[in-house]
């Protein structure tokens, strides 16, 4: 399975997509930062799964249709930070699907992630993680899951590390950096947490229009 997730800055990538899943041709594309209102029904084979709703600029998920079978969709809202409470940019902040995969015929779940921005606590973010990831568990208990997207955490990835594990699920770090756009904030931004897949490869991919590099996750249900 490759997931593609990208944090499109405000929709101004968007107009990438169609080169980006061609070019990559991934089984599943997450995005963030989108103008949920503007997007296609399909890009490239990928049909439009969900978005968000409560907020503009939000979360999209596509897929391959003959490949993996929607049985439910659930947005989620998270603790929000002061930036969300003054500004109120988002309120759900999970896209989480529960597929099953056509042909080998189980299931698994899938899901875009958007944390609170840098001027929020990294505890805040660690709450968000851990309660989205509960929340993701409850579609479907027990069954795999992938969660990839922007977690605004560049930092004492440690601390979030452990954090994750305690909750029996791996960090997985791309390899390279997906925010190079202002020194003081270059990092690891956009990743993968996840349980009961086995992750090969997560491949940071050039960067063009957005301030973030796209991520392609290799990963298959164990």
């Amino acid at each position: 399975m490759r997931v593609i997730s990208y944090n499109l800055r405000k929709h101004r990538a968007a107009t990438e997509l169609t080169g980006l899943v061609t070019e990559h041709d991934p089984d599943i594309l997450c995005l963030q930062e989108c103008d949920t209102a503007a997007l296609p029904d399909a890009i490239e084979g990928l049909s439009l799964v969900h978005t968000t709703s409560g907020n503009r600029l939000g979360l999209a998920m596509y897929l391959r249709s003959n490949t993996f079978q929607v049985e439910e969709v659930r947005t989620i809202g998270l603790k929000k930070s002061l930036h969300d409470r003054v500004l109120k940019p988002a309120h759900e902040r999970v896209l989480g699907a529960r597929l099953r995969d056509i042909d080998a015929g189980r299931g698994l779940i899938v899901a875009s992630f958007h944390a609170a921005p840098l001027t929020a606590l990294n505890s805040l973010r660690r709450n968000q993680i851990r309660s989205a990831l509960d929340a993701l568990q409850e579609l479907g208990p027990g069954m795999p899951v992938l969660m990839v997207g922007d977690y605004n955490y560049p930092v004492f990835k440690e601390s979030l590390g452990q954090t994750v594990r305690e909750h029996g699920y791996t960090l997985t770090l791309s390899d390279d950096r997906t925010y190079t756009r202002y020194r003081v904030f270059k990092g690891h931004y956009d990743f993968a947490t996840s349980v009961g897949f086995d992750i090969s490869k997560i491949t940071t991919l050039p960067q063009a229009t957005s301030d973030h590099r796209p991520i392609l996750v290799t990963a298959e249900a164990a």
